[in-house]
């Protein structure tokens, strides 16, 4: 099978149930590291709801995202222009943005927009284009991420991104590493920085990182890399924390229950 990032040579990484049933394939890249499953047939069945029943982390996610967001945009863009949330589920990461003065607004194909009515891309004149891009757990959700790239860089110079890259240990099936998520056979892409940087390059963009889930491909060539800012070190930490967030996370005096309620609907779905 051939990479759907460099379109060189794959390697078999190894077999794993999807949907509790489907008996997949996975492929490494053996120029970025890139993981990709084989053509994924299984599509339709995951997305018969567009928001899993394992993303338990939305609300606190989106809440973590903006306060990320916000000092990004401040610095480096228009702050008066006009953003885009791609794929943005029920609406919500525009809402919160739009209540802080933003001006977001929402698509997603497979999903209705609940919290952001009349501030969707529908609302919008064809071919608007936005200051800034906006894709939050998107691009382990794409069969084909060079076609859906193309899509979304027509919208903006500017995207910025999450997806939580591979770690560094070897990946040999589905324990080796929780992102895999083959309860709901939606990853289907999974990033090294290696691969990411392959994509940004091939569409002339220049790429930041904080190294772990959060990522920037913009036009722009930018005098520090805008989420390793020594002035703002706390929006690292709560990034890294929201990634280990099947740990344990104090909130306040009691811990919260995202881990422990994770595990158990995996249980009652698997």
């Amino acid at each position: 099978m051939k990479s759907k990032i460099t379109g060189g040579e794959t390697a078999l990484l190894f077999v794993g149930k999807v949907l509790n049933q489907y008996e997949v394939k996975y492929y490494r890249c053996l120029e970025t590291g890139f993981i990709q499953t084989e053509e994924p047939y299984w599509l339709n069945e995951a997305y018969s709801s567009a928001i899993t029943k394992l993303d338990i982390g939305l609300a606190s996610r989106n809440e973590l995202l903006r306060d990320m967001v916000i000092p990004v945009i401040n610095k480096y863009y228009n702050t008066a222009g006009k953003f885009l949330d791609y794929a943005g589920g029920y609406g919500l990461f525009t809402r919160l943005m739009r209540d802080k003065g933003y001006n977001f607004y929402h698509t997603d194909v497979y999903c209705q927009n609940l919290f952001a009515e009349y501030f969707d891309l529908t609302d919008l004149p064809d071919f608007t284009k936005f200051e800034l891009l906006t894709a939050f757990e998107v691009f382990e959700h794409l069969p084909n991420p060079l076609v859906e790239l193309e899509k979304i860089s027509a919208y903006s110079d500017n995207i910025l991104f999450s997806t939580v890259l591979q770690p560094k240990q070897p990946l040999n099936s589905f324990n080796d590493w929780w992102y895999f998520i083959p309860e709901t056979g939606q990853h289907v892409a999974l990033y090294t920085e290696k691969s990411l940087a392959y994509l940004a390059n091939k569409f002339g963009y220049n790429f930041y990182t904080d190294g772990m889930g959060v990522h920037l491909f913009t036009k722009k060539q930018l005098r520090s890399n805008p989420f390793l800012n020594r002035k703002d070190p706390l929006l690292i930490r709560k990034m890294k924390k929201w990634i280990k967030k099947y740990d344990s996370c104090k909130q306040g005096k009691n811990e919260s229950l995202l881990g422990t309620d994770f595990q158990f609907i995996k249980s009652k779905i698997s």
